[in-house]
């Protein structure tokens, strides 16, 4: 099965929007919504209006740009956001003096999630993949047994053999407490590198996720391709939540 995942819905209205026109097109099977942002609460309005399925986009890089968060969960996002744009291995290092600072931020997205969307998420992933961050790994503030993204699949010779080796090591460790699906790609890196008839082969006995942001114009385009449309065809098209 092949799961198409749009993410940053609610970001802002552009990544909303360009999400919900692919998904009333029927090329994308979900979204992954971000909140304490710009559009969340538009977003989520239109997301139960459209009946979209949609999971928590886990932001721990990037500012809140919404109005209805709390000085402490400013204080400890910012905290998070500073510390993980220290350098590009920090979010490869526990850091024991931000564990709070995580789990709050963690915790506070996931209830305003509930609260805008009457609902658990689908799934969980993170805004840079950091919801797979050496923190958020070893805080257990995602609950157990939740539908979770797993690192990007490379085939040999794609990634050094000690970056795939550290990527199988998470992958093995969160697949103990969630759900993940077999293979992981992105959809502009799939474009570039003319590998999406690897995907399609995969998606025809395992689980595989493609990740889209559908407000890129080149992915955009592709979505809307009759060429894409007939790459549907040939597979069994689905979203976290039916798994």
């Amino acid at each position: 099965m092949l799961i198409i995942n749009a993410d940053d819905w609610g970001r802002s209205e552009a990544e909303t929007d360009s999400a919900l026109k692919c998904y009333k097109a029927e090329r994308i099977t979900s979204v992954s919504a971000m909140l304490f942002m710009a559009d969340s609460e538009r977003a989520a309005d239109l997301a139960k209006e459209g009946r979209l399925t949609v999971g928590l986009h886990l932001n721990f890089s990037e500012p809140f740009t919404g109005t209805t968060n709390s000085p402490r969960l400013n204080d400890c996002h910012r905290r998070t956001v500073n510390y993980l744009k220290t350098n590009k291995y920090a979010q490869l290092i526990y850091n024991p003096l931000l564990r709070k600072a995580f789990s709050y931020s963690c915790l506070a997205q996931l209830d305003e999630f509930r609260r805008l969307y009457q609902t658990e998420p689908s799934h969980i992933d993170g805004h840079h993949h950091m919801h797979l961050c050496a923190n958020m790994l070893f805080s257990g503030a995602i609950p157990a047994g939740m539908r979770m993204r797993r690192n990007f699949s490379f085939w040999p010779g794609e990634k050094s053999l000690l970056n795939r080796v550290y990527r199988a090591l998470v992958d093995r460790w969160i697949a103990h407490k969630y759900w993940i699906a077999d293979y992981f790609f992105d959809l502009t890196q799939c474009l570039r590198e003319n590998k999406l008839h690897r995907v399609a082969a995969l998606a025809k006995s395992n689980r595989v996720e493609l990740m889209t942001h559908p407000v890129d114009r080149t992915e955009a385009d592709y979505l809307a391709s009759t060429e894409f449309y007939e790459f549907l065809q040939q597979l069994d098209v689905g979203s976290y939540a039916l798994v």
